[in-house]
């Protein structure tokens, strides 16, 4: 199993939007390395859902159920995108800051590529992320 980070602007697309859907395509991504990142998920992946913009701050965790097909609102055909299911909010949200400041976490993309929507987790940086979050047994 790999992990991963995904991006969304909470006015654009929350938690709590993908939590009412149950499963929904994460589209709309159009930078290549994000998109080569959605290649390489695989069913039963698991990723943080972080709401970007003013919260800067991991809420959630989905699971991949459909790996990459393409993306239906893409003109160019050049981009796909990958289902998700919500599998859970975190019991407690874990701040950009909170990252920033863990000494393990610093050479996460989500600090060094702060831009970038979609993004590898390491495992260890999953089960240290895990802790904070207050969901110790999510791995």
């Amino acid at each position: 199993m790999n992990y991963w980070l995904v991006k969304s602007e909470p006015g654009e697309w929350s938690w709590d939007d993908h939590v009412k859907k149950g499963v929904e395509p994460w589209h709309g991504v159009r930078n290549y390395q994000a998109s080569n990142n959605l290649k390489a998920m695989r069913i039963g992946d698991r990723a943080f859902f972080y709401h970007s913009v003013k919260e800067k701050r991991i809420v959630g965790m989905v699971e991949v159920v459909r790996e990459y097909y393409p993306d239906h609102t893409d003109a160019s055909g050049r981009f796909g995108m990958v289902d998700f299911k919500a599998l859970r909010a975190v019991p407690k949200p874990v701040t950009l800051a909170d990252i920033k400041d863990h000494p393990a976490l610093q050479n996460m993309p989500l600090i060094r590529q702060s831009r970038l929507s979609v993004m590898p987790v390491t495992p260890e940086e999953w089960q240290i992320i895990c802790q904070m979050a207050g969901c110790p047994d999510a791995g």
